[in-house]
């Protein structure tokens, strides 16, 4: 689910349809009734992360930078990112395990992914999904600071 649209839900500025709302039942770990039933009040917030709270890694050239904005109990397998690159910046990734895959949308300017020869180009609105079993790089190669929503599906959640 965009993070812009739990965001206009959050804000009760659009309604969601019944598979959002049985993506994030499944994400948060509860049922589409609890999420629908008022009157559990254990099941309508599990956690209020803030932004001290929130996990921050750089690339090792300090131009890219990953938000872990995904819920750590389900890291084993989702992971959830706000991705981040100044202009020239490069995130190197180690492959994560065999059949895993990486969704990478591109919000604002312009993103590469290479594997081994391969690569493949993105601007804002579009999004590649990718093998992530083999390392990879994600580089910024246009003109303006990129910024991304990364989220890794990791093998045993791949179907």
């Amino acid at each position: 689910v965009a993070k812009s649209l739990i965001s206009q839900i959050e804000k009760n500025e659009s309604n969601p349809t019944l598979a959002t709302i049985t993506r994030l039942s499944h994400a948060l770990g509860t049922s589409v009734g609890q999420m629908l039933d008022g009157s559990d009040e254990k099941a309508v917030l599990i956690e209020h992360a803030r932004l001290h709270d929130i996990p921050l890694i750089y690339s090792e050239d300090g131009l890219c930078s990953l938000r872990i904005i995904g819920w750590l109990e389900s890291v084993s397998f989702v992971q959830w990112y706000d991705f981040k690159a100044q202009k020239g910046g490069k995130l190197v990734s180690a492959a994560h395990p065999l059949g895993s895959v990486e969704n990478l949308s591109v919000l604002a300017g312009e993103l590469t992914v290479c594997i081994g020869e391969q690569q493949w180009h993105a601007k804002a609105g579009e999004t590649l999904r990718y093998r992530a079993d083999n390392p990879h790089v994600i580089y910024n190669t246009g003109r303006q600071h990129a910024h991304a929503s990364m989220v890794n599906l990791l093998a045993h959640s791949v179907k």
